[in-house]
């Protein structure tokens, strides 16, 4: 199991959202939070918490994006990119 991207509040979604925002379906959004890391889970039973920014990523194929993102890169044009496109706030520097 891969670990989970790190994520600010302003880019958590939950499940439904994420199957709305994708157009994706609910088994397929569970796949890739868990292939990827794309989610979290505070507790067995807690709601999935998502990344809307790697959630993207993912839609788009650039899993060296969501590396970058992984590992605290949000300051890199990849990353930024991806924020941009969903009108996210942009980091002045990595925060790593």
């Amino acid at each position: 199991m891969v670990a989970p991207v790190l994520m600010t509040w302003d880019e958590v979604i939950d499940v439904r959202t994420a199957v709305i925002h994708s157009g994706k379906s609910d088994a397929t959004i569970r796949r890739l939070c868990k292939q990827h890391g794309l989610s979290r889970q505070t507790t067995p039973h807690a709601p999935l918490e998502i990344s809307l920014v790697a959630l993207e990523m993912a839609l788009h194929g650039d899993f060296e994006a969501i590396e970058l993102l992984r590992e605290g890169h949000r300051s890199n044009d990849r990353v930024i990119r991806y924020l941009h496109h969903l009108g996210l706030p942009i980091p002045r520097n990595d925060q790593t």
